[in-house]
């Protein structure tokens, strides 16, 4: 069923036009980006499906291509589609970061990082980098481990961070696992980057530590 045999009022297109995006389900706009679904399988069930298989639209946004092949009706053409619109998302969000201070849009730094991280099957541990004004001034994953731990290495941080000319930094690290419940380990790392950041005049502002649906932010919760 394509967007045309939806009744003119239940269509996502007419809705939005009507009434502006922010009036639309998450479903009701994938369903503008899928256009068709299958047969006996509406495209506004698709969607669903879509945002189902991956739990939500943050899910979603952080999926690959490959992971949507494994969604019937979902081929090339769309998942190019698909992705693209998600690589939008990301690189409008890091240019919000770079060009406001990352306290002004903690959420941004959130979301941005979810993206990132989330869906790696993999830990991974990464440092934004930001100037004197706290701007962004860019995120580099740091070192890669396995699916349950990773070793950090404080001397190529404080190393980049003098290269970078950076006056300060957020930590950032994912647990493949889902849940964002910092480890004992996690505060020993903070604390240890913290100190030897600082003999270098450069301040730790944040850890988060991202799971599947959640963030966990090491500053709001007194531990830095």
């Amino acid at each position: 069923m394509v967007l045309k045999d939806i009744p003119r009022d239940a269509r996502p297109r007419e809705k939005l036009l009507a009434q502006g995006p922010a009036a639309l389900a998450d479903s009701e706009l994938i369903a503008l980006l899928l256009r068709t679904g299958l047969k006996g399988t509406s495209v506004l069930q698709l969607a669903q499906q879509l945002l189902d298989r991956f739990d939500g639209l943050s899910g979603l946004l952080q999926a690959l291509p490959d992971d949507m092949k494994r969604i019937k009706g979902i081929g090339p053409a769309k998942r190019a589609e698909m992705s693209a619109v998600m690589e939008l998302a990301r690189r409008s969000l890091l240019r919000q970061l770079a060009t406001r201070p990352v306290f002004d849009a903690p959420q941004r730094v959130r979301d941005y990082l979810r993206m990132q991280l989330a869906h790696l099957g993999h830990e991974v541990f990464a440092v934004l980098f930001l100037d004197a004004q706290h701007h962004l001034i860019k995120l580099e994953e740091m070192f890669r481990g396995t699916l349950t731990q990773t070793s950090v290495y404080p001397r190529e941080v404080v190393k980049r961070a003098l290269e970078l000319r950076s006056g300060a930094v957020i930590l950032a690290h994912n647990h493949p696992s889902g849940v964002a419940e910092p480890s004992r380990a996690d505060e020993f790392l903070t604390q240890t980057l913290k100190s030897a950041l600082q003999l270098v005049d450069v301040r730790v502002l944040d850890h988060l530590v991202i799971g599947q649906g959640d963030v966990v932010s090491f500053a709001e919760r007194g531990l830095l």
